[in-house]
């Protein structure tokens, strides 16, 4: 079980101080918000980022994130157990210890503090209205459906390898997960807390919001192509290569860019359609 309750203390601390500490920029954002939908956002948020920094680490290795992350999804999903909460933030912390580099080290301290918060985070989530708590869950373990993607499909990023996913409704499925599903839940917990709103077709209002999540990820994907394949990864599909005479390791040589340009162009008309 969480710890039985978490204080108002400790909810200010995590939805301001914490949140600050580990993305000044989303605090910011979320201070705006209506009243009602900061809670289940700024923890949702909290969550997710707990999540990718187990997830996205390299200081640790791969089968230890992906060991870690289903951990945590176990507890996401619930039931949750305090002391599996607390050993999965320590272990991460003495997995990164053991290999620091003195790069980035302030930045990794709020995250290995936000690590030996779960306990409190879970705490402030069992607090939530059921209707929030079980959006907050849904969307956390689709993100982490997501990370575990990426960490079962591509290599270590010092491998040295590129790797592509197969086909385009394996990135279709990527995609709902990493971004898709966040519009899902925006939808749900503005809906929920916005009275004039409650005439809206929630279904249809959802799935604008899935694709207008999947658009924005593929324009991520689409500008981050030379910096993913540098470590390994490829989000334009083997499919989509192949018919092009290619194989993703192609795609870091500068004289075959301009054979990818096709797949480039799919890309951008496929997050237009969204």
């Amino acid at each position: 079980m969480p710890d039985k309750e978490a204080t108002p203390v400790d909810g200010q601390r995590l939805l301001t101080d914490l949140l600050k500490g580990v993305s000044r920029s989303f605090y910011l954002t979320l201070r705006v918000l209506p009243g009602g939908i900061r809670e289940p956002v700024g923890l949702a948020y909290l969550l997710a980022r707990a999540a990718d920094t187990i997830a996205d680490t390299t200081l640790i290795p791969h089968e230890e994130r992906l060991k870690h992350l289903l951990e945590f999804r176990s507890q996401v999903a619930g039931p949750t157990d305090s002391n599996a909460l607390r050993n999965i933030g320590a272990s991460v912390n003495k997995l990164q210890a053991d290999s620091r580099h003195a790069d980035g080290a302030r930045q990794e301290s709020r995250d290995v503090e936000l690590l030996m918060s779960l306990p409190s985070v879970f705490a402030l989530l069992d607090r939530l209205p059921a209707a929030d708590r079980d959006a907050v869950r849904s969307v956390v373990v689709a993100l982490t459906r997501g990370m575990e993607i990426d960490l079962r499909t591509f290599p270590a990023e010092d491998s040295g390898d590129v790797v592509a996913f197969s086909s385009a409704q394996d990135l279709d499925e990527y995609v709902y997960h990493v971004a898709g599903c966040v519009g899902e839940f925006w939808t749900a917990v503005t809906t929920s807390h916005t009275p004039s709103l409650r005439h809206w077709d929630s279904d249809n209002m959802s799935g604008l919001g899935v694709r207008f999540g999947k658009a924005l990820q593929m324009t991520n994907i689409l500008r981050d192509v030379p910096r993913d394949l540098r470590i390994g990864r490829c989000y334009l599909t083997s499919d989509a290569l192949a018919g092009l005479g290619l194989a993703p390791k192609d795609l870091l040589d500068p004289s075959k860019g301009l054979l990818a340009r096709p797949a480039l162009s799919d890309g951008i008309k496929l997050a237009l359609e969204h």
